[in-house]
């Protein structure tokens, strides 16, 4: 094991945040944001009894910027897409280190999973039944860092996403996605921008708690799509479109705006935090 991970420390040693002080020059302005709406195109990502993940991420990812441009017109937005395409997941935080972004913010909907049990059929049989867990609730807004083996789960499913890609052992340098082991590397990672990324992180799960949703806290987690930006970086969990009322109201104007609401208010308030 530990010689497999040197493996792959070392074809990863080039997959490293940039080195820059994102597009304010390390003067203290906010100038570019890039925002990711998660998975796309033949990746749905979690998907509810209603909607796909793909699809709420980004309608939030567009209005969100809409309103960036609107009430801060001295900042740029960038996406990763807006359209149903799949951008490869180490493509996302390429674009935010091209263009010299100071922050970069993904979006995504979380899901409870699944349990399963044996029970007996109508013909006496024992068969394996599985049942989506409609209950967990609330935010949860991630950062980049190493977490115990059995706290992976939310990025060993944000990271499956590399497994639909071509070539991907290539591109992440022999990373496995479905192998606790291979999370380690990432403890390994470049960390200039953990402080940002805590502080936006904490504005947004403030905001979604001063509008009455369940507060699941600021996480780290080993997440592929963060491990490379070269700025402050997030990816939030904006609810479970596992529960079916957390799915309508994502579903929903209402919902949405307030979402949109928060993540703004988040961004404005580290802006200033930061700019003064």
């Amino acid at each position: 094991m530990q010689i497999a991970l040197c493996l792959i420390v070392l074809a990863l040693a080039s997959f490293k945040p940039a080195d820059h002080q994102g597009a304010n020059g390390g003067n203290g302005k906010i100038k570019v944001i890039v925002l990711d709406p998660g998975h796309g195109g033949n990746d749905s990502g979690a998907v509810g009894r209603q909607s796909k993940e793909k699809d709420i991420a980004l309608q939030v990812a567009l209005k969100l910027g809409k309103k960036i441009q609107k009430e801060l017109p001295g900042v740029k937005v960038i996406y990763t897409r807006t359209t149903d395409v799949y951008p490869k997941l180490y493509e996302r935080p390429a674009l935010a280190n091209k263009n010299h972004a100071d922050l970069f913010i993904s979006i995504h909907c979380n899901s409870g999973g699944s349990s399963s049990r044996r029970v007996k059929n109508s013909r006496g049989r024992y068969v394996t039944q599985r049942s989506l867990n409609t209950s967990a609730k609330g935010t949860e807004t991630l950062v980049l860092g190493f977490s115990r083996t059995g706290d992976q789960d939310v990025a060993i499913r944000e990271n499956a996403s590399i497994l639909m890609e071509d070539n991907y052992e290539q591109n992440y340098g022999g990373f496995d996605p479905k192998d606790p082991s291979s999370y380690i590397v990432f403890s390994l990672m470049k960390r200039k921008f953990r402080e940002g990324s805590i502080k936006l992180a904490a504005y947004m799960q403030d905001q979604f708690a001063a509008s009455s949703r369940v507060d699941r806290g600021v996480k780290e987690q080993s997440l592929a799509v963060l491990a490379t930006a070269g700025m402050p970086a997030v990816l939030t969990e904006i609810g479970f479109i596992s529960n079916p009322d957390e799915e309508r109201f994502m579903m929903s104007a209402d919902g949405q705006a307030s979402i949109v609401d928060d993540l703004f208010n988040a961004i404005n308030t580290y802006r200033k935090n930061v700019e003064r």
